[in-house]
């Protein structure tokens, strides 16, 4: 008998310590800076709309219009303030997405989508990767052309891999239309 008094005791002593540390543990929480409690003190972080306003400066479209920002950036984002000016450029050939770039210390980046501009979306969709292309080399007073795939996507004049068949080297073509792609030698 005694010894579940014994244990009933422990428990709820072991009980009411927990709670305690628990609640003092708030407090000494709340009672710290931001910045103890392991985030940045208040302001240190970009505000969203800055980041809007990098994307429009950049492509020179307004939010939600064709060329500009799909959406306005999350403002639930926490990313550390830059003492630099934002930095923008277009990620990846189709110009449809923009990165925002912060360098520094606390550097980071985010990339932004872009509303596709009148026709663009047609423009972007001559080729598609693994689809069958002519491939033709083309030299002075000379041309060759054989069967292959596209090993990217593109539209007519970018400069995409293609290969001829699985095993064979892949070749940096341009797109001239669809379906044909031009090696030029010489």
């Amino acid at each position: 008998m005694m010894k579940d008094s014994s244990r009933k005791t422990a428990r709820r002593i072991a009980s009411v310590r927990w709670r305690t540390s628990l609640a003092i543990g708030a407090l000494w929480c709340l009672s710290l800076p931001v910045a103890a409690a392991g985030g940045a003190p208040a302001g240190s972080h970009i505000d969203p709309s800055e980041i809007d306003e990098a994307v429009i400066a950049f492509t020179g479209a307004e939010v939600g219009k064709p060329g500009g920002p799909r959406l306005p950036s999350d403002r639930r984002l926490r990313l550390a303030a830059c003492a630099e000016p934002l930095l923008t450029e277009w990620f990846g050939t189709a110009r449809s997405t923009v990165q925002v770039s912060c360098s520094g210390p606390e550097s980071w980046r985010i990339f932004i989508a872009t509303s596709p501009l009148q026709g663009q979306a047609a423009r972007n969709n001559v080729v598609k990767r693994g689809d069958a292309l002519t491939i033709l080399i083309r030299g002075r007073g000379f041309s060759v052309q054989q069967a292959g795939e596209a090993m990217e996507s593109g539209a007519a004049g970018d400069w995409i891999f293609v290969r001829t068949s699985r095993k064979a080297e892949p070749l940096h073509a341009r797109i001239e239309r669809p379906g044909l792609a031009v090696v030029p030698a010489g």
